[in-house]
């Protein structure tokens, strides 16, 4: 392997191989078709990612130098794991040098503008990662050149046929050319993904990382299934965030309404909480995986959109808010935790009408939890088995030790703007409230607002001639007065 891509996988941490990876490397780097097949969360983008970087960079390749032209292409079926991929491969290729330029990966996908990515293809590009989509549109609007790829890799290939990208796959691959090397990588191997294998590459090597009888999910994920009614999720979920040791937590959820529900229900809760989900915008996607990512969030709400693609070590939590579509939805939403080489706790909640659809999932999976026990967000067992402090609420109240001496501070100002207020109430607010009630109430109504000077004044013609004469401040009055005046003067009369 290049020295410059060692040195780069040594400053982000990675020092030795997980199994996969050990199996495929040797072959990818010859040269060789392959199927790599293994669990989520066992580094199967480094897997055909190191290779890669490391042929197109070679010259004894026998490829062409590189000019600016694509000379590798990755497909994914997500935008989310499109970003992913794109920079796992720019941090290995970092050291890389292109004559006297750096190795140039650049992330394809739909919701950004077409004119940046076509300004980057123009400006020269190495590696291409990009969604089926995009790339079918760039290609066919001839922005983007695939005529020179020598290497081809097909991620999550299970997912895109399930996401109906396998036609957009086959027209992509019709237009690179015959001579280069595929690799092929999925969690599942249906009978689709057998039959474009056998079409597309050149007697591939199936790659498993583990044995045959192994189960799909990890051992290291702890998983907990629970009976719960759809009106006390919400308690169960604010209650399993305050386990102790919870780090980052991510909540699925099958609909995008359902996620945004949730995203709202727990920021009023005091939790600090973002939403991946398709009714938000590319930009606002990518800003919540950022703040989750960063740390500034520790609790991400997503569909299943966001259940491949999310690479983060340190989830520790998986909460299904809604029980799963099928078993590969299960296994892909909890493969977020417990990732290379750590421990992770999975939570399923599972309504009374989704038991049929656990039952299904419980038997491909041979879990042998066809029947959850019945859970409440006050059952004793859910505080014991996830670590949850007797005291937990339903609410976390965020720690406020500047207030009080802000309080202080403000009582005088607040305090000085009251007295002013009250002092200004013996003018203009006086005098709306009682020409407010005067319209509406008529005499009473106003004798009783404008207090005791103007007690009995409607009803006393000569206190109403009396006030005319010598108080300074009743021609208003007067004025609002004019009927029970006119009144007053023909009694006088």
């Amino acid at each position: 392997m290049r020295d410059e891509i060692v040195r780069a996988l040594n400053e982000i941490g990675i020092e030795r191989t997980f199994a996969i990876q050990e199996l495929t490397l040797p072959l990818a780097m010859a040269g060789d078709d392959l199927i790599g097949q293994a669990r989520t969360g066992m580094g199967k983008t480094f897997g055909f990612g190191v290779p890669l970087l490391h042929r197109i960079v070679t010259a004894a390749n026998g490829t062409a130098a590189l000019d600016g032209t694509p000379r590798a292409l990755v497909i994914v079926p997500t935008r989310e794991l499109c970003i992913q991929v794109a920079r796992d491969l720019e941090n290995a290729g970092k050291h890389l040098r292109v004559g006297d330029r750096s190795l140039q990966v650049l992330p394809i996908y739909g919701g950004r503008p077409y004119e940046t990515q076509i300004a980057a293809l123009q400006k020269g590009v190495d590696v291409v990662v990009g969604t089926p989509g995009r790339l079918l549109d760039l290609a066919n609007q001839s922005h983007l050149i695939l005529g020179k790829v020598g290497v081809l890799v097909l991620d999550e290939a299970d997912e895109m046929l399930d996401l109906g990208f396998l036609p957009d796959i086959e027209r992509l691959m019709g237009m690179v050319p015959d001579k280069r090397q595929t690799m092929l990588f999925s969690a599942t191997m249906p009978g689709p993904i057998i039959t474009l294998a056998r079409t597309f590459l050149t007697q591939p090597t199936h790659i498993r990382a583990e044995e045959a009888e192994s189960s799909a999910v990890h051992d290291r994920t702890s998983q907990h299934i629970y009976r719960a009614h759809a009106l006390d999720k919400a308690e169960m979920v604010a209650r399993v965030l305050q386990a102790e040791g919870r780090g980052a937590t991510m909540i699925f959820t099958r609909t995008k309404r359902t996620a945004q529900k949730v995203a709202d229900d727990l920021a009023e809760r005091g939790f600090s909480v973002g939403a991946v989900h398709g009714d938000l915008g590319q930009i606002a996607r990518e800003k919540a995986l950022k703040s989750f990512r960063n740390g500034k969030v520790d609790v991400l709400v997503a569909t299943d959109v966001a259940a491949r693609g999310i690479d983060i070590d340190d989830v520790t939590h998986v909460i299904n808010y809604q029980c799963p579509e099928d078993e590969k939805t299960y296994v892909h939403r909890i493969g977020r935790t417990g990732r290379a080489g750590r421990t992770g706790i999975a939570v399923t909640l599972v309504d009374w009408d989704d038991i049929p659809r656990w039952q299904l999932i419980d038997k491909a999976l041979s879990l042998g939890i066809p029947d959850p026990v019945e859970t409440y967000s006050s059952s004793p067992h859910l505080y014991e088995e996830m670590a949850i402090p007797a005291d937990a609420k339903g609410t976390v109240r965020k720690p406020k030790a500047a207030e009080p001496a802000a309080e202080k501070k403000s009582k005088p100002a607040a305090a000085a703007s009251s007295d002013s207020v009250s002092t200004e109430e013996n003018a203009a607010p006086r005098r709306t409230r009682t020409r407010r009630r005067t319209r509406s109430g008529g005499e009473g109504t106003e004798a009783t607002q404008s207090g005791a000077t103007a007690t009995g004044t409607a009803t006393s013609p000569a206190a109403t001639g009396d006030a005319a004469a010598g108080d300074a401040s009743t021609p208003r009055r007067r004025r609002r007065r004019r009927p029970v005046a006119a009144g007053a003067a023909t009694a006088a009369e």
